[in-house]
């Protein structure tokens, strides 16, 4: 009796008979023979039909099977150093097809598509071979991210999604009729994460985040996934060493898990290889300066003007890339001028003008995928503070309260899962990197 198994554990079952249950990804046609790709959402397979080893219903099947049919496969499995697939190297000898059913005019065929056409059909171009493997591997980022801070100790607790306060700038929110009141889409779980430190130390919240930013770059999306994990009694540079530490340990998993999906993608993984704690450090002064520099030695207009900066402004995109680009590691830039950076930042006590924040900046240009700090602890500063960036005060009593009874140094992150997915498999834009995104003028489907 034939076994069920999965594509992925083909090696497991040379010399048997098995059962393969999937969809059609390509077929060619040599006459008497029949190479089907089969896919059943772990791997793909070739399956061989010979009309001289199979009844005349078989290779029938084989002849009237289209793209992206769902069938059941009978063979017996055999190494063959040449066949294609994912894992290459084996393929199944075929018994028995089943059709279960018979596609018609799947829209998406072996030749190019346009961007557009492929995000209208994306329910379907998640089927490619390269939108299957980026996928597993972000399954396996997520995985790692789990792991690792289970492993340190931290809690996983649930922030909400609907909220009345702002922690990232009262311009990038999303308003939600709340029964008459107005809510807000949650930018990020943090001042909630900062609560729950108090209850539990380390704690860490994993979910999408909502930021209304008219941006059309291949590095924003209006919907995300983020973690964030916040720590009591934990210093900026504790902070710093642990986000490292996580990233380090993310990188190493797909390294070690995803081989084959970073094959079909054709990435080159010797730069990965090189994800290992410690990473450089930039000061944001450091930084400006470089960045002027290259703007001084660089020949055209263009990219002289984008380079070039004044010490206050907040780094985009040209200014990431260029400064990701110097390094082999990830990168953290730190302490930003606090009229940049978020209400809740700790100033840093011998240049209160600027912040004990830090943006870690993936290599290869990817730019930032870490964004993290230490946290205001004194309640008066954090009340300043909240006065000045024109916040209401009233929304903010819960959160004030954390400084009333019990407070201490705390520190946290939050790490991008899209950004962090675009960086390991060195995609173009992080439209890719989520299964259905969102972004300016794109909702559907």
């Amino acid at each position: 009796m034939a076994t069920l198994m999965r594509i992925e554990r083909i090696a497991d079952y040379v010399g048997a008979e098995v059962t393969v249950r999937g969809w059609l990804y390509n077929k060619t046609d040599k006459g008497r023979l029949y190479f089907l790709l089969v896919r059943d959402g772990t791997g793909i397979v070739q399956c061989v039909v010979s009309m001289r080893d199979v009844p005349p219903e078989t290779f029938e099947a084989a002849r009237r099977v289209t793209q992206e049919s769902s069938l059941i496969v009978t063979g017996t499995v055999r190494q063959d150093a040449r066949a294609p697939g994912i894992p290459g190297g084996y393929e199944i000898a075929v018994r028995e097809i089943q059709i279960v059913h018979l596609a018609q005019d799947y829209p998406i065929g072996p030749k190019e598509h346009g961007v557009e056409f492929l995000m209208d059909h994306r329910h379907l171009w998640l089927r490619s071979s390269r939108q299957w493997a980026i996928q597993r591997i972000r399954a396996t980022v997520i995985r790692a991210i789990r792991d690792w801070l289970d492993s340190q100790g931290f809690l996983n607790v649930d922030t909400p999604l609907l909220t009345a306060t702002a922690a990232e700038g009262t311009t990038t929110l999303f308003p939600v009729d709340y029964f008459g009141e107005r809510l807000y889409l949650a930018q990020t779980g943090q001042l909630y994460n900062e609560a729950n430190i108090f209850a539990f130390g380390r704690v860490y919240c994993f979910g999408p985040a909502f930021r209304a930013e008219r941006s059309k770059t291949r590095r924003h999306l209006l919907e995300f996934w983020m973690v964030e994990p916040e720590m009591a009694f934990c210093t900026f540079e504790e902070m710093l060493e642990i986000a490292e530490q996580l990233v380090a340990y993310v990188v190493a998993r797909v390294l070690e898990e995803r081989r084959h999906e970073l094959r079909v993608l054709e990435r080159d993984t010797a730069p990965l290889e090189k994800v290992v704690p410690p990473f450089p450090r930039l000061t944001y002064d450091e930084a400006v300066r470089l960045l002027n520099e290259w703007a001084e030695e660089a020949a055209d207009p263009e990219r002289k003007a984008a380079l070039r900066i004044e010490w206050g402004e907040d780094f985009g995109a040209p200014h990431e890339t260029a400064l990701s680009l110097h390094f082999e590691k990830p990168v953290f830039v730190t302490h930003y001028p606090a009229a940049v950076k978020a209400f809740y930042m700790q100033p840093d006590p011998q240049r209160p003008e600027v912040v004990r924040c830090a943006d870690l900046l993936a290599p290869e240009g990817y730019g930032e995928i870490i964004g993290g700090s230490e946290r205001i602890a004194d309640y008066d500063l954090l009340l300043q503070r909240i006065r000045e960036h024109n916040l209401p005060v009233e929304e903010y009593q819960w959160y004030l309260d954390l400084r009333r009874y019990g407070s201490v140094p705390h520190s946290g992150f939050g790490l991008g899962i899209e950004r962090t997915v675009a960086w390991i498999c060195h995609l173009d834009h992080i439209r890719e990197a989520i299964a259905f995104p969102r972004m300016l003028y794109r909702y559907r489907p």
